[in-house]
C-alpha cells in the first residue's frame, strides 16, 4: 500500500453495477480537484476478441473470469508501481471501430502507429504524468493466487491496493441482468447467455468471488421481489425494489460514522456491527458520503 500514490480498485462482475460506483467517484473527483489515472479492467485481457471466440470455441469453460484469458502479472505490476512511483504501464481494449479510431488519432498526435482495430489493444504506454491516485474498474482488482504456477498463478495484485471496493448483487439478480444486458446489447438469446454463464462458473468461484473477502467495503443489491427464476424473469428490479448491503470489513481503519449515515440516508438500518442496510434508491447517495471522507483522508496523508 502506498500513502504517496494511492490505488483504488472497484471489483466486480459485468452488470454488477460498477458503474454506479465510477459515477460516485467521478463525482468525487470533480468536487476535490482530483486528478486520477483511470484504468480499465478489460485492458488488462490476454486474448483478442477473435481470439477468445476460437479458444472459448473448443476450451468448455475458458472465460474472461479466469488467469488464462488474463494478464494479471501485468496487472499486479501496474499496482505495485504506480505505488511505488506514481506511474506505470497501461493500455486500452478497443471495444468498437469508434473507439479504436480515437486511440489511432490520439497516438498517431504522440508519434505512435496504432493498427489495432475492433475487439483489439493499443500497445502499452506510460499512464498520465502528475496523477493523485489510480483508479481501476473491472473484474479483477483484488486478484490474488498463492499457487506456484508462474504462467497463470503467482500472482497478488490486491496487496498493492489501498481501498478496494466489491460491487455483487446476489446471484440470481445478476444473472437477471447479465440475461437482460446481453439479449438488449448483443443479441443474445437467453439460451446462449446461460451457456456463458455455466461456462464462466468455476472461474467465478476461484477467481471473482474470492476477492470480496478481501475488499474494504462491499456493496450488495438484494432486490425485494421474487427472482428465484431467474431465467425467465420478464423485467430487471428497480433500484426501488431492492436494499443495498454495505459491509465494511474494518469499520475502523477508515474511521466509519455509522451514527452520521443513518441520520444522513433515511430508510437505512444497521444490520450487523460492521454492516449498514439502504434503499436501492439511494445507493449513489450512501456510496459518495462514504467514499468522499475516505478520499478526502487518503489526499491529507498523500500531502500530509
Amino acid at each position: 500500500m502506498s500513502k504517496r500514490h494511492p490505488v483504488i480498485a472497484v471489483t466486480g462482475s459485468s452488470g454488477a453495477g460498477t458503474s454506479f460506483v465510477k459515477r460516485a467517484f467521478e463525482h468525487i473527483f470533480y468536487r476535490e480537484h482530483i486528478t486520477a489515472a483511470i484504468v480499465e479492467g478489460d485492458s488488462f485481457h490476454s486474448v483478442t476478441r477473435n481470439e477468445f471466440k476460437q479458444r472459448s470455441a473448443v476450451e468448455p469453460n475458458f472465460s474472461h473470469f479466469g488467469p488464462e484469458a488474463n494478464d494479471f502479472h501485468s496487472l499486479e505490476a501496474l499496482f505495485k508501481s504506480y505505488g511505488e512511483c506514481g506511474k506505470g504501464k497501461k493500455r486500452y481494449y478497443l471495444h468498437n471501430d469508434e473507439e479504436a479510431r480515437f486511440h489511432q488519432e490520439r497516438l498517431a498526435k504522440m508519434g505512435v502507429e496504432c493498427t489495432a482495430g475492433n475487439g483489439e489493444f493499443t500497445p502499452w504506454e506510460d499512464t498520465e504524468s502528475n496523477t493523485d491516485i489510480l483508479f481501476y474498474e473491472g473484474l479483477h482488482g483484488l486478484v490474488h493466487d498463492t499457487t506456484a504456477d508462474k504462467k497463470y498463478g503467482g500472482y497478488n495484485a490486491a496487496q498493492y491496493v489501498d481501498l478496494g471496493i466489491g460491487v455483487v448483487p446476489s446471484v440470481n439478480l445478476e444473472w437477471i441482468q447479465k440475461i437482460h444486458r446481453d439479449n438488449k446489447e448483443r443479441g443474445y438469446s437467453a439460451e446462449a447467455t446461460v451457456d456463458t454463464i455455466l461456462r464462466r462458473m468455476p472461474d467465478y468461484i476461484n477467481h471473482i468471488a474470492p476477492q470480496f473477502s478481501l475488499t474494504d467495503v462491499n456493496f450488495q443489491r438484494v432486490p425485494t421481489v421474487d427472482t428465484s427464476n431467474p431465467f425467465i424473469a420478464r423485467d430487471i428490479p428497480t433500484p426501488d425494489e431492492s436494499f443495498v448491503v454495505i459491509r465494511f470489513r474494518d469499520p475502523k481503519k477508515f474511521n466509519i460514522d455509522f451514527p452520521y449515515l443513518l441520520a444522513m440516508i433515511g430508510g437505512s438500518f444497521m444490520s450487523r456491527r460492521n454492516t449498514i442496510v439502504v434503499p436501492g434508491g439511494k445507493m449513489v447517495m450512501a456510496m459518495e458520503l462514504i467514499l468522499n471522507p475516505i478520499i478526502h483522508e487518503m489526499l491529507m496523508r498523500r500531502h500530509g
